[in-house]
């Protein structure tokens, strides 16, 4: 998961969508309250976190195309622009227009446990897609195991680096993906006695990425691998950075730094591809997306599900009394599977 900051103009044209329809309405000679209660049908929001990163992309992308499979009636979605305050007044605002259920993808894993509460206490369903929630009330959460996501980067680093310094460039710690990663990633390492760790923590942020990474080459020219926590974001920064300070040579070159990147977007298949990285994981954004509404659709329905194994190749796992997470599968992309048109991140082309 990568986040980044946009424009106010991005985020108004998303959300603007839902006043265009009242506005419409309102010509036809349907008032606001009417048009409040047209959305009272089993209408399900959608709160995406932004829409800068080429991940959260694909997955709005893939929402209306699984709602319509499924028969489920979504209102417009709604991007809160990487901002946990304006979320939560999104999270609200979905409420207030009649939502029976919310699908979203937390910003903040402990913020948002305001719009949990109010949702709950409306009755209104939550999916939790990405990010897991620390607190409140959601019928699952969608979610790959993301601290694997940290042990496999290393894993495949400290395979092909013999030794030498390897920087972790982490998303935002206020979110459980960005400590997962962090936390999984500093542990594996410790594995691995001749590599040693620098960090930059970059909050989901391109540039903050770019400006940081810039200053800790210029003082550790020698860097022998890197890895990126949200490749959607990361990526082209980072290699803009390499190609700058003249340090980006293609896999196989004695000069190489190893990338392993998080996410599976289309761009980091070509990075592998052009051997500038060499690993990333797979994200399932087309899975969030399906299985987000799957779940709503149960909750909606009343149906309630067990830890275990699923019918879909995942595993349901307790995170705490009563809060559960379908943990999808996310793969290791590797120039030896990228070109595997199973991945997602194969299919939009």
């Amino acid at each position: 998961m990568g986040f980044a900051k946009e424009p106010r103009a991005a985020r108004r044209s998303v959300q603007g969508a839902l006043t265009a329809a009242v506005a419409a309405a309102c010509v036809a000679g349907i008032g606001f309250s009417t048009a409040a209660q047209a959305a009272d049908s089993s209408k399900v929001g959608l709160g995406l976190p932004l829409l800068t990163s080429p991940f959260w992309q694909s997955y709005n992308n893939y929402l209306p195309k699984y709602a319509k499979e499924m028969g489920i009636d979504i209102l417009a979605p709604v991007n809160s622009n990487n901002d946990p305050a304006q979320q939560i007044t999104d999270m609200n605002n979905m409420v207030n227009l009649g939502a029976k259920g919310i699908v979203v993808g937390p910003i903040d894993s402990a913020a948002i446990s305001r719009a949990l509460d109010s949702a709950s206490a409306k009755d209104v369903k939550v999916v939790a897609v990405d990010v897991a929630p620390t607190q409140g009330k959601v019928a699952m959460v969608v979610r790959a195991d993301n601290r694997a996501y940290g042990t496999n980067a290393c894993k495949y680093i400290g395979e092909h680096v013999k030794s030498g310094k390897v920087v972790q460039i982490m998303g935002d710690l206020a979110s459980v993906n960005g400590r997962d990663r962090s936390e999984a990633f500093r542990a594996c390492l410790k594995n691995y006695p001749a590599l040693s760790l620098l960090e930059i923590p970059a909050g989901w942020k391109g540039d903050v990425a770019a400006s940081s990474l810039d200053s800790l080459l210029t003082a550790n020219p020698d860097v022998k691998a890197i890895y990126m926590q949200a490749g959607g974001v990361y990526l082209s920064p980072t290699l803009q950075t390499l190609r700058r300070k003249q340090m980006l040579f293609p896999a196989g070159d004695a000069k190489h730094v190893v990338i392993v990147s998080n996410d599976g977007i289309p761009q980091e298949f070509d990075a592998i591809r052009k051997g500038e990285i060499d690993a990333t994981i797979s994200q399932p954004a087309d899975l969030y997306a399906k299985y987000g509404l799957y779940y709503m659709k149960a909750a909606l329905a009343g149906q309630t599900f067990k830890p275990g194994p699923t019918d879909h190749g995942s595993n349901i796992v307790q995170l705490q009394p009563g809060v559960l997470e379908d943990q999808l599968p996310a793969p290791l992309v590797t120039k030896a599977n990228v070109d595997d048109k199973n991945l997602w991140g194969n299919t939009l082309k």
